[in-house]
């Protein structure tokens, strides 16, 4: 997360991860949440790092920048898998023997 000269959250062009609603109990018996109806949300970034699973709090203000970063990762790295699958088409094809000469 970088913070612009205005005090406002910006994220990084780019964030790999998704952006998830956990919702929870506290534990305290006597919190509404107690009876499992109205359980405590909390907005993450959920991402894994060396094979783990991580979370990262997300506060309000910062969620619609995270979603756009994780949207413009996401459309990034689908149009990367889709020039590789073209360059693997490419190179199969040209791989393939040809015809024999009569």
């Amino acid at each position: 997360m970088v913070i612009k000269a205005n005090g406002q959250p910006r994220a990084s062009r780019y964030l790999r991860g998704s952006v998830v609603v956990n919702r929870r109990r506290c534990g305290k018996p006597t919190c509404r949440c107690a009876a499992g109806t109205a359980l405590h949300e909390t907005t993450v970034l959920s991402y894994s790092q060396a094979g783990r699973t991580k979370f990262l709090t997300l506060r309000p203000e910062q969620v619609p920048a995270v979603r756009a970063a994780v949207g413009r990762y996401r459309a990034a790295q689908a149009g990367l898998e889709e020039k590789a699958n073209a360059a693997l088409a490419e190179l199969v094809e040209a791989s393939r023997p040809k015809g024999r000469p009569a």
